[in-house]
């Protein structure tokens, strides 16, 4: 598999092949990827939002007016679900929505998803980022070169402070380690930017799924 190489300056160099790299055919590994994205995105849920039911409202305990004679319906509290201030009917509850994925399913959906945006060309490689100082504008440069447009995911083995620092000021420009890297990640931007240590370090995850 083979991927373009770009140097410190944005420029392209080369072009690098990783035979290492998990090669896939049909639709073996597609719905791993579904369940890791899935479950990643249920896990960042905090399942804490919570409504009062009307056993929970504070007040109501008084008949707001007698039963008969009034020509109004019937009323037992002013907590009851119709009343304005009463409380709510299969309201939203905390609750868990955390999802439980194991380990070789995550590799292989990984695997999968990377295999998949490489084949399209909607991965690169850099030498390394040298940016000199802490510029936005000159991080923007080098990605820009790289991948004109687009939502961009810099990856490096360790990202350096001044490369993080300077990502943050561009919405569409965003860090993250290379063995942090994720499948929901490699999904959800245009273009992914790795250095070459952070490829080794992908390649290492990769080897055997």
């Amino acid at each position: 598999m083979k991927f373009k190489v770009y140097n410190a300056d944005g420029s392209f160099s080369r072009e690098m092949d990783f035979d290492t790299l998990p090669v896939f055919e049909g639709d073996r590994g597609l719905q791993a990827v579904k369940e890791v994205v899935v479950a990643q995105a249920a896990n960042k849920r905090q399942g804490t939002r919570s409504t009062k039911t009307r056993g929970e409202v504070r007040g109501g305990g008084k008949k707001p007016f007698r039963q008969k004679g009034t020509g109004r319906a019937r009323q037992g509290s002013t907590r009851s679900p119709i009343w304005s201030g009463g409380g709510v009917v299969f309201g939203p509850r905390p609750r868990d929505f955390s999802k439980k994925i194991n380990a070789k399913v995550k590799a292989l959906a990984f695997s999968r998803a990377f295999f998949d945006r490489a084949v399209a060309g909607e991965i690169d490689l850099i030498e390394k980022f040298e940016l000199g100082a802490t510029k936005t504008k000159l991080l923007n440069g080098v990605v820009r070169k790289i991948a004109p447009a687009g939502k961009i995911l810099v990856v490096d083995r360790q990202p350096e402070k001044s490369v993080i620092l300077a990502a943050r000021n561009l919405p569409d420009v965003a860090t993250t380690e290379a063995a942090q890297l994720n499948t929901t990640e490699l999904c959800k931007f245009d273009r992914i930017v790795l250095t070459l240590g952070a490829m080794e370090t992908v390649v290492d995850r990769m080897k055997g799924a």
